[in-house]
């Protein structure tokens, strides 16, 4: 049988005798090439972040990242665009099924002529920008190479959260840490995004390899206060996570938070290397994030560091502004606790102005760091503010965390739409108040982080956008109700943002027994000396700071929210390790360096 076929599959080729035959007539007319052909790159110049996933990718060197004119280094694009060595390409497509924004494509291009062997080397979408029109193999959404998926985070069930303080989020277990680790396509474009350009690659990278203690090495190389990061970081790095374009960010945050946590003490991995005394003594008044992160780098380099804090604790707004349930008491402590015992002095109820002048502690300091956060609060401006249970977020929240009691009725009004606001909100519906927020503008526009919006609105929190407060109302010098005016949004003509404009006769009342504003804070320069103010360099309550935070007086630093318009833990934190730099320089020599 097996002869029989052999002699008889030679005639099957007779069916083809009465096909008509395809002829092409070239070079007026090209055979079209296979569908998903690999051809040349295209790359989508705009799409396209300079993460340099596919240079990493290829396996035959075919793909480097280059600086071309036209592309700037911006938040979220290193300013690179790819390469590709032609010579070297194999067209495996690796780079394309890679690429985590699908700029990357291979075209059905593939003839090029041409003595001289340079001309192999192209830059996609900036050579031969018609390739574009000639798309052949793009990323196919049913093979993924990339996880795009987060690994979820466990939290409390919003009806059981609400009866008390407990934290809310979890945190992730050994397991989940090492599976959203490996996400990560280690390309550092959150490194400059992170406004302390923290070793992000290089601590989630440890994580992922099982290397817990690397990974707290990494952390703590420049951020001394990473639990706090862990938990209540505005996450800048993930709004532009390579991964996030097509999916889910990496959870840069969780994992942070989760290295941090499997070591009850920093001490016994980190066991840094504190240089001898220098004779230096450095002045920190403020305890929070700013001061902390300067005290602890300016300790280990061997400077006398004292902490003048005005509250029962150091942290800061951390301590006092944000709730347990978001940021545990003792996790702070753990942190401040290692401080110590790396040799920062921290005296806590010690208000400057009040307990110690200013003018002594720059007497007996060689530097002063002045990091006083933005703790008096803004004055809703509206009738009726005076009375009895209307109160500002602030206060209301340093009560709370400082363990006092505050009556709050049943109904609150909150005014604001940031995270104080939001905070304020969910501490009122966990001391069993209904709770509305009044927004003067649209919820998208809130500068409130979208998860502690969304974990507010789970909790049962009411949301009333574009409603402007115009009256407190009372009787017997109590609230009882709040009238408000509904809101338009009108183009800003300076191109901003949309502005709110009432709505003439829209009026409308909310019956509340509280109502807590939340509309921004400004820092208390009262401790000053009048002359030192009139020397310092104030624009619109904020001190002016170098790229060391040097102020106009060169003995004088600053940092965190008195400095940067941020206002977050992390952009405090990159302050104070600029400063350890800028005194470094000023009190030992300019052109000092670590051993």
């Amino acid at each position: 049988m097996k002869n029989i076929k052999g002699v008889l599959l030679p005639f099957s080729a007779l069916k083809f005798l009465g096909k008509k035959p395809h002829t092409v007539r070239y070079p007026i007319e090209k055979k079209k090439t296979a569908e998903r052909y690999r051809g040349f790159h295209y790359n989508d110049i705009e799409e396209c972040i300079g993460c340099g996933t596919c240079a990493t990718i290829c396996q035959n060197e075919a793909i480097d990242m280059i600086k071309i004119d036209g592309i700037e280094p911006k938040k979220g694009d290193s300013g690179l665009r790819p390469r590709v060595d032609n010579g070297r390409c194999c067209w495996c497509g690796l780079c394309v099924e890679m690429c985590p924004t699908g700029s990357l494509s291979l075209t059905d291009q593939y003839l090029q002529t041409t003595p001289d062997p340079d001309s192999f080397l192209l830059i996609p979408g900036v050579d031969h920008p018609e390739y574009g029109e000639h798309k052949s193999f793009v990323k196919d959404d049913k093979v993924r190479l990339l996880q795009l998926e987060r690994v979820p985070m466990k939290e409390l069930d919003p009806n059981e959260r609400v009866k008390s303080f407990a934290e809310v989020v979890l945190g992730y277990m050994q397991e989940e840490a090492r599976r959203e680790a490996t996400r990560c396509i280690d390309c550092g474009i959150c490194v400059t995004a992170c406004p302390d350009h923290m070793h992000i690659p290089e601590y989630i990278g440890a994580i992922a390899d099982a290397k817990d203690e690397l990974a707290l090495k990494y952390i703590y190389d420049n951020n001394p206060l990473p639990e706090m990061c862990g938990k209540v970081c505005t996450r800048q790095c993930e709004t532009v996570c390579a991964i996030g374009h097509l999916g889910e960010p990496i959870a840069i945050r969780w994992l942070k938070r989760y290295a941090t946590e499997q070591f009850p003490d920093p001490m016994s991995v980190l066991n840094p290397k504190i240089l001898p005394p220098n004779g230096k003594k450095v002045g920190i008044i403020g305890g929070g994030p700013a001061g902390l992160s300067a005290g602890y780098y300016l300790a280990l380099r061997g400077f006398d560091v004292t902490i003048y804090e005005a509250l029962p604790k150091a942290g800061g707004m951390t301590f006092a502004g944000i709730p347990k349930y978001r940021f545990p008491e003792d996790s702070l402590d753990k942190q401040v606790e290692y401080m110590k015992k790396i040799g920062v002095k921290i005296l806590t109820n010690t208000r400057v102005g009040k307990d110690i002048s200013f003018e002594e502690i720059r007497k007996n300091n060689d530097a002063v760091f002045i990091g006083i956060g933005f703790h008096v609060p803004y004055k809703l401006g509206v009738k009726g503010e005076e009375l009895q249970n209307s109160i500002q977020a602030i206060d209301f929240l340093r009560t709370i965390n400082l363990g006092g009691k505050v009556d709050v009725g049943k109904r609150v009004v909150v005014i604001g739409g940031g995270n104080v606001a939001i905070d304020a909100a969910r501490v009122a519906r966990r001391l069993g108040a209904e709770v509305t927020i009044l927004y003067r503008r649209r919820v998208q526009d809130m500068p409130a982080d979208w998860e502690e919006i969304e974990a507010a609105e789970h909790e049962g929190v009411e949301i009333i956008p574009q409603g402007i407060p115009l009256e407190i109302l009372g009787e017997n010098d109590k609230v009882t109700a709040i009238k408000y005016g509904k809101a338009e949004m009108v183009p800003d003509p300076r191109g901003g943002r949309p502005r709110p404009q009432l709505i003439e006769g829209d009026e409308r009342i909310i019956k509340t027994d509280t109502v807590i504003g939340a509309i921004g804070q400004e820092a208390d320069y009262s401790f000053l000396p009048e002359n030192i103010k009139n020397e310092l360099k104030i624009e619109r309550g904020r001190l002016v700071v170098n790229e060391y935070n040097q102020t106009s007086l060169p003995d004088i630093f600053a940092g965190g929210d008195n400095v940067n318009r941020t206002m977050d833990a992390i952009s405090a934190i990159a302050d104070g390790v600029r400063a350890m730099e800028g005194i470094t320089r000023y009190l030992l020599d300019e052109n000092w360096q670590e051993d």
